[in-house]
């Protein structure tokens, strides 16, 4: 059995954070992150997804483990998701030009018809760059699979079962079961993800993971043309408006704020 996993390599979210609280976050006319000091890394839902194939792998299921990523100079996040456990990995050059979500699964989907397919995809639910949780359901459709999203948990009694699948939902979980081949997108609520032993991360330093393009892949040229292009990104200015309400004890401040709640409308006055 083959599992694939997609992996993003995105700017640390909390460092990103961190700049954009403060006002130093800087964008230039491309709408590119311009701060060299913000470290890279692997979407943490990725990782997750890393996790949910090991898991499988650690129940006794006979599988490899796969895991690909797009971009430049991938070689430090596909070394850690050998040093998390994963049997190989692959980075694909990405093409001239801009990507948006559709360039990203026609290039993934390439890739995927190019090895023999797939029994089971997974991927994070979302990237943290931006939070749109597009490629696996456009990954689906191209490889013509069906489409699990936002699992807790992925388990697969044995070969040539179902996949059982813990959905998060706003109503509560919900379990269905989804023959292979198939896509599963992996929420957060799988729990923290292992952490690498110092033996398998000095043996994933030794690996240089092979690197694929576009070209390699005939990916047709209407596949990497962009259907989305960002017309504009900036960090918008926040103003804060904040009072501070003082008094001699909490019944005084409580009075304080409900006379200020009424003055403003947002509350009706008691009888």
């Amino acid at each position: 059995m083959r599992i694939v996993v997609f992996a993003k390599e995105v700017l640390d979210p909390d460092a990103v954070g961190a700049y954009a609280v403060s006002g130093g976050l800087v964008v230039d006319d491309d709408g590119n992150i311009t701060q060299s000091t913000i470290p890279r890394l692997m979407n943490g839902y990725d990782e997750q997804a890393i996790e949910a194939a090991l898991r499988l792998k650690d129940s006794g299921l006979e599988c490899t483990v796969v895991v690909a990523s797009i971009g430049s100079d991938q070689t430090a996040m596909l070394r850690h998701a050998l040093s998390l456990g994963a049997d190989e990995v692959v980075a694909i050059e990405p093409p001239e030009g801009p990507m948006d979500c559709h360039v990203v699964a026609s290039i993934l989907v390439a890739w995927v018809a190019s090895v023999g397919g797939a029994d089971l995809v997974l991927c994070g639910r979302q990237a943290s760059d931006d939070d749109q949780g597009v490629v696996p359901a456009l990954v689906s459709v191209g490889l013509g699979m069906p489409l699990v999203t936002l699992a807790r948990s992925v388990e697969m009694p044995g070969l040539g079962q179902p996949v059982q699948v813990v959905r998060v939902t706003p109503d509560g979980d919900e379990k269905v079961e989804v023959d292979l081949p198939a896509v599963v997108t992996v929420s957060s609520e799988l729990g923290e993800p292992r952490y690498p032993t110092m033996p398998q991360k000095m043996a994933a330093r030794k690996v240089n993971p092979p690197v694929l393009t576009t070209q390699e892949l005939a990916v047709g040229a209407g596949g990497l043309e962009p259907a989305v292009v960002v017309a504009r990104q900036f960090v918008p200015t926040l103003k804060g408006d904040c009072e501070i309400i003082v008094g001699e004890g909490p019944a005084q401040l409580a009075d304080e704020l409900v006379a200020r709640l009424v003055e403003n409308k947002l509350i009706k006055a008691g009888r």
